[in-house]
C-alpha cells in the first residue's frame, strides 16, 4: 500500500488548513452580513428615522462648532498713546469729570472715530475711551482704548497689524484740530482683562445696549438689561431693600438721609450690586454711614436729603457693576434735559418693591415751573430739582428713594443729576419727582469722601 504524504492526502480530503480556515471564515461572514440584512430589515422605519436624525444632528453639530470657532467675533482691546504739541496741558485734565477734560477727550475719540471709520476697518471698529490724559514738556500725552471685533481666527499679530497700519496712515491724512507727534504714537494690544479693567475704571461707562428710548415708566413699565445701570445700588436694612443709592467709587455710594430716619447703625445694613435683589452680582457690608449734619429727624421740608455710605471692603468692579461720574460743582443740567432715573421701588403708590431693576425716562423742569401753585408752591430749594412731566403718569415711587437720576453728556458718560428724594405720591399730574441736586452738594460729598 502507498503510503500518501500529509499534502497529498489533505488534498484529497477536501484541502489544506488554511484553506479550510479561509472557507469557513468565508462562511461566517456570509451568514453574518446575512444576519446584519435580516436585523436591518426587521427594525421598524421609526427607528432607521431616529438613527439617521441622530447622525445629521451629530454632522451639524461638528460643523457648527467648527464654524464657531473659526468665524466667532471677539472683542481686542488696544491702548493707543500719542503726544498733542498744540496744547499746553491745564491741571484740570487730572479729573475726569471736568469740562476741560470732556472737552479734549471729546476731541480725541472724534479724531480717532473719524480715523477708523473712513478705513476698511469701519465694521470692526467699535469704540474709543480717553482714559488719561498726562502733562508732558511738550503738549499733553494722550492715553486711549480702543475697542475693536474681530474674528476669534484672526492671529494677534495680524489684526494688531491691521489697527497700527490703519492709525499711522489716516492720522497723517485726516484733517484736525489736534497736532499729533506721529513719533510718539505707539499701539499695545490689551488682554481682555486689562482692556475690561481700563474701561471699568473710568466712570459713567456702560455696556453698548441700545436702550429703550421714549416715555416709560418705573411703575409699571421696563425692565433694566444687564450691564445697563451699574452704578445702582441697593442698601438693605436687616436683609430688605429700603432704598436705592449710586456707586461713586469702589468703596462709597451716596443716597438719601430720609432712608436711614431712625436706623443708623451700619451694622444692621448691608448694600448688593446687580439687576436683580435676588441674587446679587455682589453684596457688601456698612462700615459706615454719615448723613448731611443739617437733616435732621423731624424735618418736613426735605433740605439737606443727602448721605454716603462707606462700604466695609471695595466692591470689584465689572462691566456690570461700577461708578457713575459726580457733576463739577459748577455744572449746569439745562431744563428739559433728558435724564433716566433707575430703581426697584413699588409700581404703585404704596405697592410693593419689585425684584428686578426698572428704570425710566424723565426730564429736568425748571424750578420757577416746579414752584407754581398748582405743583409745589414754592417748596423747591435751591438743593432740589424736579424731573418727570407735568401731565403724570412717569415717576419714581416708593422705594426707589435714594437712587440715581442720570445723564449722558455728548461722550456717552453718564453723570450723576440727583438723588431721589420725595413727591406727592406717584405719578400726579402736576406733581413730578423731586430730587436732591448733587451739583449743589458736591463739596460736601467730597469733604465727606474725598471723591
Amino acid at each position: 500500500m502507498l503510503r500518501c504524504c500529509t499534502v497529498c492526502c489533505g488534498a484529497r480530503d477536501g484541502g489544506s488548513p488554511r484553506e479550510k480556515s479561509f472557507l469557513l471564515t468565508s462562511q461566517s461572514y456570509t451568514e453574518a452580513v446575512i444576519q446584519m440584512d435580516r436585523g436591518v430589515r426587521r427594525l421598524e422605519p421609526w427607528k432607521i428615522a431616529v438613527i439617521v436624525v441622530s447622525v445629521i444632528v451629530g454632522l451639524a453639530l461638528i460643523i457648527g462648532l467648527i464654524t464657531f470657532l473659526l468665524c466667532h467675533d471677539q472683542d481686542r482691546y488696544y491702548d493707543a498713546s500719542f503726544l498733542i504739541t498744540n496744547v499746553d496741558y491745564n491741571p484740570q485734565y487730572e479729573r475726569q469729570t471736568t469740562d476741560e477734560f470732556r472737552n479734549l477727550s471729546e476731541d480725541i475719540e472724534t479724531m480717532i472715530s473719524e480715523v477708523f471709520r473712513g478705513s476698511f476697518l469701519s465694521k470692526r471698529y467699535l469704540r474709543s475711551h480717553v482714559v488719561s490724559l498726562n502733562p508732558d514738556p511738550l503738549g499733553v500725552l494722550a492715553s486711549v482704548v480702543l475697542v475693536f471685533k474681530f474674528p476669534s481666527a484672526d492671529s494677534e499679530a495680524a489684526t494688531w497689524g491691521q489697527v497700527n497700519r490703519v492709525l499711522l496712515r489716516r492720522l497723517k491724512a485726516i484733517s484736525t484740530n489736534l497736532n499729533i507727534d506721529q513719533s510718539t504714537i505707539t499701539l499695545t494690544e490689551l488682554n481682555k482683562e486689562k482692556g475690561d479693567n481700563l474701561l471699568n475704571n473710568c466712570c459713567g461707562i456702560r455696556r453698548q445696549t441700545s436702550s429703550f428710548t421714549g416715555v416709560e415708566r418705573i411703575t409699571g413699565g421696563q425692565h433694566a438689561r444687564e450691564g445697563e445701570w451699574p452704578w445702582q445700588a441697593s442698601i438693605q436694612l436687616d436683609g430688605t431693600h429700603r432704598c436705592g443709592a449710586s456707586i461713586i467709587s469702589n468703596t462709597w455710594l451716596v443716597t438719601a438721609a430720609h432712608c436711614f430716619r431712625g436706623v443708623r447703625d451700619p451694622r444692621r445694613w448691608t448694600a448688593s450690586f446687580g439687576i436683580l435683589l435676588r441674587p446679587p452680582k455682589q453684596k457688601k457690608f456698612v462700615r459706615r454711614i454719615i448723613v448731611h449734619e443739617r437733616y435732621g429727624d423731624l424735618v418736613v421740608d426735605h433740605d439737606y436729603d443727602v448721605a454716603v455710605v462707606e462700604l466695609a471692603t471695595p466692591i470689584e468692579f465689572t462691566s456690570d457693576v461700577h461708578s457713575v461720574c459726580l457733576p463739577e460743582a459748577s455744572h449746569v443740567f439745562p431744563d428739559n434735559s433728558s435724564c433716566f432715573v433707575t430703581g426697584w421701588g413699588a409700581l404703585e403708590n404704596d405697592g410693593y418693591s419689585v425684584n428686578q431693576l426698572r428704570q425710566a425716562e424723565v426730564r429736568i423742569i425748571s424750578t420757577e415751573i416746579c414752584n407754581r401753585r398748582q405743583v409745589y408752591g414754592g417748596a423747591i430749594t435751591a438743593g432740589m430739582l424736579c424731573a418727570g412731566y407735568l401731565e403724570g403718569q412717569v415717576d419714581a415711587c416708593q422705594g426707589d428713594s435714594g437712587g440715581p437720576l442720570v445723564h449722558a453728556n455728548s461722550r456717552g458718560i453718564w453723570y450723576l443729576v440727583g438723588i431721589v428724594s420725595w413727591g406727592d405720591e406717584c405719578g400726579k399730574p402736576n406733581k413730578p419727582g423731586v430730587y436732591t441736586r448733587v451739583t449743589y452738594y458736591r463739596n460736601w460729598i467730597h469733604s465727606k469722601t474725598g471723591i
